[in-house]
Formats: C-alpha cells, sequence, structure tokens
C-alpha cells in the first residue's frame, strides 16, 4: 500500500445547539478526478497506459448509468453497489406515484469489511482552528424576539466573537444581500462590541416579493494596517410577509416558503381569516423519508402550534389554525416541492419558517 497521509480535521462551532459546541470537520487534501486517478493506476500498472484507464473509467460510469436505469443494481468486486431506490407516500395501494424526479432516489453503499479497512487505516490530525475571523452564531429581531428574522419595523441583534469593526473606515462593516438580488452597507448601529452587534436594518428590496432570503456578513481588521477578516452567517435570514385581502373570496396569491428563484416554491391561495395576525408558518423535513410537514404557529418559540400537515407532492393543501388564532386555516398550493425538500436540506437545518402577517384587507 502506498503511503498513508494523515486525514485532516479541524474543530469548528456548530451553530445549532445551545449551550454552543464544536464538531470537527474534515479537511479534504485534494479532489481527484479521473484524470489523476487514471494517471496513478497507469503509474502502478504499467502496462496500462492513462488514456486506455481513463476510457475505462468513463465506459464503468457509463455501464452502471445503464443498469440503474434498466433496474439493476451493480456491484464493484462486492465492495461498492450502486442501487435506485424509491421515496413517497401512497395514501392507498393503487395510489399513482408522484413524478419520477420526486421519487427515485439514487444510492451507492460499501460494504463493511471495505468501510472497516478504511477506518483501521486512517490517522486523523487536527489542525488548529482557523485563524481569527469574525464569527456570527446567532441572530434575533429585537421586537419580534424570533432569531433569523429580518424586520424592516425593528432591530438585529446578533452575537458572535471578534465582532467590532471601525465604522469610519469604508471597507469594514456589516452587509446584508437577498439571495437573488439588492445589496446594502449598514449605516444605522445601536451598538458595537466584539460580542454582539445591534443594527436597524437597511433591506434591499429583491424582484419578487416572495424572495424574501437574506445572507448576513462582516468585515473587519485587527490592527491597522491587518488583512481584511470576512465572515458570512451560516444561517439565512428572512423578512416577514404580508398576505393581503384575505377577507375576499378571491385573494391575491402570496407567495412564501421559497429562495431566490424567479417562481414562488408555495404560495397561499385563501384562508378562513376573521381578524388581522401575524403567524408564522413551518414547513419541516423529515430527513428519513424526505417528508414535509407543514403547520400554522404563533409568534414565540414553543408556543401555540397547528395540527401539522404532511406533503409529499406538489399540490393543494389545507393548512388548520391553532387554538386562539383569528386565522382558522390557509390554504397553500405547492408547486415544487422538489426544491422546496432540496432547500430546506441544504440551507435550513431540515426546518423552514416565514413570518406572515395576515391581512383581511
Amino acid at each position: 500500500m502506498a503511503t498513508v497521509q494523515t486525514v485532516l480535521w479541524r474543530p469548528e462551532i456548530n451553530a445549532l445547539t445551545i449551550p454552543q459546541s464544536w464538531r470537527p470537520r474534515y479537511v479534504p487534501r485534494a479532489t481527484n478526478g479521473s484524470n489523476s486517478l487514471a494517471a496513478r493506476i497507469s503509474q502502478k500498472h504499467p502496462s496500462l497506459d492513462e488514456e486506455t484507464v481513463k476510457m475505462t473509467i468513463t465506459a464503468l460510469i457509463e455501464e452502471i448509468k445503464i443498469d440503474l436505469i434498466n433496474g439493476n443494481q451493480s456491484t464493484l468486486d462486492d465492495i461498492i453497489t450502486f442501487r435506485l431506490s424509491l421515496t413517497a407516500r401512497l395514501d392507498t395501494p393503487d395510489a399513482p406515484l408522484p413524478p419520477v424526479d420526486e421519487v427515485v432516489k439514487v444510492r451507492a453503499g460499501f460494504s463493511r469489511s471495505f468501510v472497516d479497512e478504511v477506518r483501521q487505516s486512517v490517522r486523523l490530525e487536527r489542525l488548529p482552528v482557523s485563524e481569527k475571523l469574525p464569527t456570527i452564531t446567532s441572530s434575533e429581531d429585537t421586537v419580534l424576539g424570533l432569531s433569523d428574522v429580518l424586520n424592516s419595523d425593528g432591530a438585529l441583534h446578533f452575537t458572535g466573537s471578534d465582532l467590532a469593526f471601525a465604522q469610519d473606515v469604508a471597507d469594514e462593516g456589516c452587509v446584508l444581500e437577498g439571495t437573488r438580488s439588492g445589496r446594502t452597507v449598514q449605516s444605522r448601529f445601536v451598538s458595537i462590541s466584539d460580542t454582539g452587534i445591534t443594527l436597524l436594518p437597511d433591506i434591499p428590496a429583491q424582484t419578487d416579493p416572495w424572495n424574501n432570503e437574506y445572507t448576513l456578513s462582516m468585515s473587519t481588521r485587527y490592527t491597522e494596517h491587518g488583512t481584511l477578516r470576512t465572515s458570512i452567517y451560516r444561517r439565512r435570514l428572512r423578512t416577514p410577509l404580508t398576505v393581503p385581502n384575505m377577507s375576499h373570496p378571491n385573494p391575491p396569491e402570496t407567495g412564501i416558503l421559497s429562495s431566490s428563484g424567479s417562481t414562488a416554491y408555495v404560495n397561499i391561495t385563501s384562508g378562513t381569516v376573521a381578524a388581522e395576525e401575524m403567524l408564522r408558518i413551518q414547513a419541516v423535513l423529515n430527513i428519513h423519508d424526505s417528508r414535509l410537514y407543514f403547520s400554522l404557529l404563533d409568534m414565540h418559540e414553543d408556543g401555540q402550534e397547528g395540527d401539522a400537515v404532511t406533503v409529499t407532492a406538489n399540490g393543494e393543501y389545507t393548512l388548520p389554525g391553532f387554538a386562539g388564532s383569528a386565522v382558522s386555516s390557509l390554504n397553500i398550493r405547492v408547486n415544487d416541492y422538489a426544491a422546496l425538500v432540496e432547500l430546506i436540506r441544504n440551507h435550513y437545518s431540515s426546518r423552514l419558517v416565514d413570518v406572515l402577517a395576515v391581512k383581511v384587507a
């Protein structure tokens, strides 16, 4: 076996835990593609020229794809198995499947002996915590008292470490940027310290109303002529959305629970509303079966919650209100279930929440 290098890792903050904890993050030394692998194989086996190996790798990938398309599994020396799996919820045995792109998953599994051999050979090497950087660990709107909400009528307070910066230096400070469009450098600060900053947000407009997702970043120097250090908050901020004219039998649709796209992943289409109310809507992803659970919430964490509705595909759904709410129900339409699942899985730690200002007129 070739000389074994250590596997690198470094501690990083786990922003999802309270109190704060750290987690090991794998740091790859390099990413080796087909060209690199073919060169190494050719060096070890001189009878195989590099181009032939590359062609063989390409052909192997194509044959595995053909096997999967034809409903077969492919296994390489009983070490790596490529297969399909199907993920869907059917209400009856004869119910139709959702679209193929929502149902079919491609999996690769490794044999126990292969995994054990890798584990036995691995030697871990800890890297120091990254160089001093401003680190944002949490954010909250101080008026609504909700995490990761960006409210034009409130103040944004975020905490972390090494956050202080000089307001009179042009390239230091905080920036709010829409994930689709718009960027503003913040200028209205209530307080600035190493462990926390409070500001009155200047929120840039984005292209469509449902583009209510923003990133928060900040830059600072630790010495007069030091390198500019920039950090981006790992979680995305979301602005409240107005749901107008809900007393009308055919109110205008409101896009919600979306990202940077030109169309909304979900629309509110109508509802039963007795009076204006601020509330929240959440979509929670079950990572084991890729189902979403939608529900309405009050404006307090761990407060009132309506019954959850299971969503497994595009379509129309009715979400019941919660005890004491003026909103008895909201009717929604899921337009892009697959994109919503991907958004929640990749950027929202399995839970996406929007604040709604429900209006009767």
